[in-house]
C-alpha cells in the first residue's frame, strides 16, 4: 500500500507540481513571478508600488488556478504606451495587468491606476476578479477580450476612467466592437469575440466613469449582471456613450442593479450588428434620473427583436425615478 501511494503521489507531482507561495515586494519580483507562475501558486503583493509592463501569460487549471492577491495599498501601473507591431486598436502596451492565455487566475483585492487601460483580459478564460480597485485610467477599467469567457468581476470598484479618451472610457468592457472582429473575434476574427458566459457581480462603478459602466457588445451572450451600483456622473457622452449600461448582446440577465445620475438613459439596447442585442431579461432595477429626456431602460431595438420572436423582457420590478419613466416599450407583468 505504502509503494502504491508513493507511486501515486509521484505522478501526482509529475502531473501538478507543488503549488507555492511567492511574497513579492518589487516590480521585479512581480514581473518575475508572472513569468514563473504554475497551476496552484498564489503571488501575494506586499503594499507598495509597482510600476511596469505586468503581464500574465501562464495558465492555471481548473482544480488549481492561479492567484494574485494583496491589499488595496498594491498598486500596479503601466502609463507608457509603446505603439508595437499591431494595427488592433489598444491592442499594445500600457495596461496595468494584461493577462494573455492566462486562463484559470484569481485576482484579488490589489489596486491598479494610472495606466493607458486598467486589466485586460485576451484569450483569458475562467478568470475571478474580486475585490480589486480600478481607478484614474486612461481608456476603460477592465476588459473581457479575444474570446475571454466565463469571467467573473465581483465585489470590485471601478471609477475615473476614460481620463485621455472618454468615449473608450468604460467601466467593463465585454467583448469587442465588430469593426474589431478582424483583431480580437474568434476564429481567427471570422466570428465574434466570444467572451460569453462573463458575470458582473456587486460592484461599484462610478463616479467619473467616461463612458458607459459597463458595456456588453454585440456577439456576446448568456452573462449576468446583478447587484451593481451605477453611479453616472461624469459620463462625457461622446462615441454615443449616454448610458450606464450598453447592451448589444444576447440572453443576458440584467438584474438588481442601483443606476443614479445617467447622463440620459440608466440602460440602452441596442442592435448593431446581425441580429443581436434581443433575448435579454431586465428585471428588479432601479433608477434615479436627472435628465428629463431619459428613461430608465430604452430598448431601442425591441420591435426588431420582438419580429424575431426573441424580445427583450423588461420587467413590471424595475422602478424609476425622474425622467420619462421605467421603460420607453411596455413593461413585461410579473417579472
Amino acid at each position: 500500500m505504502f509503494k502504491t501511494l508513493a507511486a501515486l503521489s509521484l505522478v501526482g507531482q509529475l502531473v501538478h507540481p507543488a503549488a507555492t507561495t511567492i511574497d513579492v515586494s518589487t516590480a521585479a519580483q512581480l514581473t518575475a513571478a508572472l513569468s514563473a507562475a504554475k497551476p496552484g501558486d498564489t503571488i501575494k503583493l506586499a503594499d507598495g508600488d509597482y510600476s511596469g509592463a505586468f503581464v500574465a501569460a501562464k495558465p492555471g487549471t481548473a482544480a488549481a488556478p492561479i492567484t494574485l492577491v494583496g491589499g488595496a495599498k498594491a498598486v500596479l501601473h503601466d502609463p507608457l504606451f509603446n505603439p508595437g507591431d499591431t494595427d488592433c486598436p489598444s491592442g499594445q502596451t500600457g495596461y496595468g495587468l494584461w493577462l494573455q492565455g492566462a486562463n484559470y487566475w484569481n485576482l484579488k483585492g490589489f489596486t491598479v491606476k494610472d495606466s493607458k487601460k486598467g486589466i485586460v483580459l485576451d484569450g483569458a478564460s475562467h478568470v475571478t476578479i474580486d475585490g480589486v480597485t480600478v481607478h484614474d485610467i486612461g481608456y476603460e477599467g477592465v476588459h473581457f477580450r479575444k474570446s475571454s469567457a466565463y469571467g467573473v468581476i465581483k465585489n470590485s470598484t471601478v471609477y475615473n476612467t476614460g481620463k485621455e479618451q472618454p468615449g473608450y472610457g468604460e467601466g467593463v468592457y465585454l467583448g469587442s466592437a465588430n469593426s474589431n472582429w478582424e483583431c480580437y473575434g474568434a476564429n481567427g476574427g471570422k466570428d465574434p469575440d466570444a467572451s460569453n458566459y462573463v458575470q458582473v457581480l456587486d460592484n461599484k462603478i462610478g463616479p467619473n466613469v467616461a463612458a458607459e459602466g459597463v458595456d456588453i457588445k454585440e456577439g456576446t451572450h448568456d452573462g449576468v449582471v446583478s447587484g451593481n451600483t451605477l453611479d453616472g456622473t461624469g459620463e462625457k457622452n461622446q462615441n454615443s456613450a449616454d448610458s450606464t449600461i450598453d447592451l448589444k448582446g444576447d440572453k443576458y440577465t440584467i438584474t438588481g442593479n442601483k443606476v443614479t445620475h445617467p447622463y440620459l438613459d440608466g440602460f440602452q439596447t441596442h442592435n448593431v450588428w446581425g441580429k443581436t442585442g434581443c433575448g435579454n431579461t431586465i428585471t428588479k432595477n432601479t433608477f434615479t434620473l436627472t435628465n428629463a429626456q431619459g428613461w430608465g431602460i430604452n430598448s431601442t431595438n425591441q420591435s426588431s427583436c420582438v419580429s424575431q420572436k426573441t424580445p427583450n423582457v423588461i420587467g413590471a420590478s424595475n422602478t424609476a425615478t425622474g425622467g420619462k419613466g421605467v421603460s420607453k416599450t411596455p413593461l413585461t407583468p410579473g417579472s
